[in-house]
C-alpha cells in the first residue's frame, strides 16, 4: 500500500503536469484549436502538414542559384499563390514563406473572416451560423466551417437569401424589402 502524499508534496505536484509536456505538440495544437474553433484534429494536422511542405519547398527554392530562371519563376509563381490565398500579406521574398504558420491558414477558415467582418461577435457563433446554412460565398451556400476563404472571395461573403438572420439585419436596418418576403 502506498502512503498518502504530505502537505509540501501535494503542494509540488499541483505545479506538474503529466499528461502534457513542453515539447509536446498538443499544447500548441490545442491552444490553436481551441482559439480558431476548429472540431476536427485531422484539419490542424493537415495545416501543419501544408506549412511543413511550403517551407520544404522555400528551403529547396533558395537553394538553387539566384540567377537560374527556374528558381524566380517558381519562386514568383509560389509567391503569387500564397498572396492570392491570403497566407503572405505581400508577395515580396521567400522569407515571408519559411514564417508561414497552421495560424495564417485558421485565419483564412470562413468563420474567422465572418468576424473579420463583423457578421458574427465570435468564432463560435459564427461557426453555427455556417453550419446552419446562414453563409454563402459567391453564388453557393457554404456548411462546411473549414472553408478557406481567398482573398478575392472575401468580398464575395454575405447571407443567404432565405436566412432568417438576413431578414432580421434588413429589418434592423430598415431596408427589408416586400419582394424579398417572396
Amino acid at each position: 500500500m502506498v502512503r498518502a502524499f504530505k502537505h509540501h508534496e501535494q503542494k509540488l505536484l499541483k505545479k506538474v503536469d503529466f499528461v502534457n509536456y513542453k515539447s509536446d505538440p498538443s499544447l500548441r495544437e490545442n491552444a490553436v484549436m481551441r482559439r480558431y474553433h476548429i472540431q476536427r484534429r485531422e484539419d490542424y494536422i493537415k495545416y501543419n502538414q501544408i506549412c511543413g511542405q511550403i517551407r520544404k519547398l522555400t528551403n529547396r527554392l533558395a537553394m538553387l542559384d539566384p540567377k537560374d530562371p527556374l528558381r524566380s519563376k517558381m519562386t514568383d509563381a509560389m509567391l503569387d499563390k500564397l498572396y492570392r490565398m491570403g497566407l503572405i500579406t505581400a508577395a515580396k521574398s521567400l522569407s515571408q514563406c519559411e514564417k508561414i504558420t497552421v495560424s495564417a491558414f485558421c485565419r483564412r477558415r470562413l468563420p474567422v473572416v465572418m468576424v473579420r467582418l463583423k457578421m458574427a461577435e465570435t468564432i463560435k457563433q459564427a461557426v453555427i451560423y455556417v453550419e446552419q446554412g446562414h453563409i454563402r460565398v459567391g453564388p453557393q451556400a457554404v456548411t462546411d466551417p473549414a472553408y478557406l476563404v481567398s482573398r478575392n472571395l472575401e468580398d464575395f461573403v454575405t447571407w443567404v437569401d432565405t436566412s432568417k438572420i438576413k431578414r432580421k439585419i434588413m429589418k434592423y436596418n430598415d431596408k427589408l424589402d416586400d419582394f424579398d418576403l417572396l
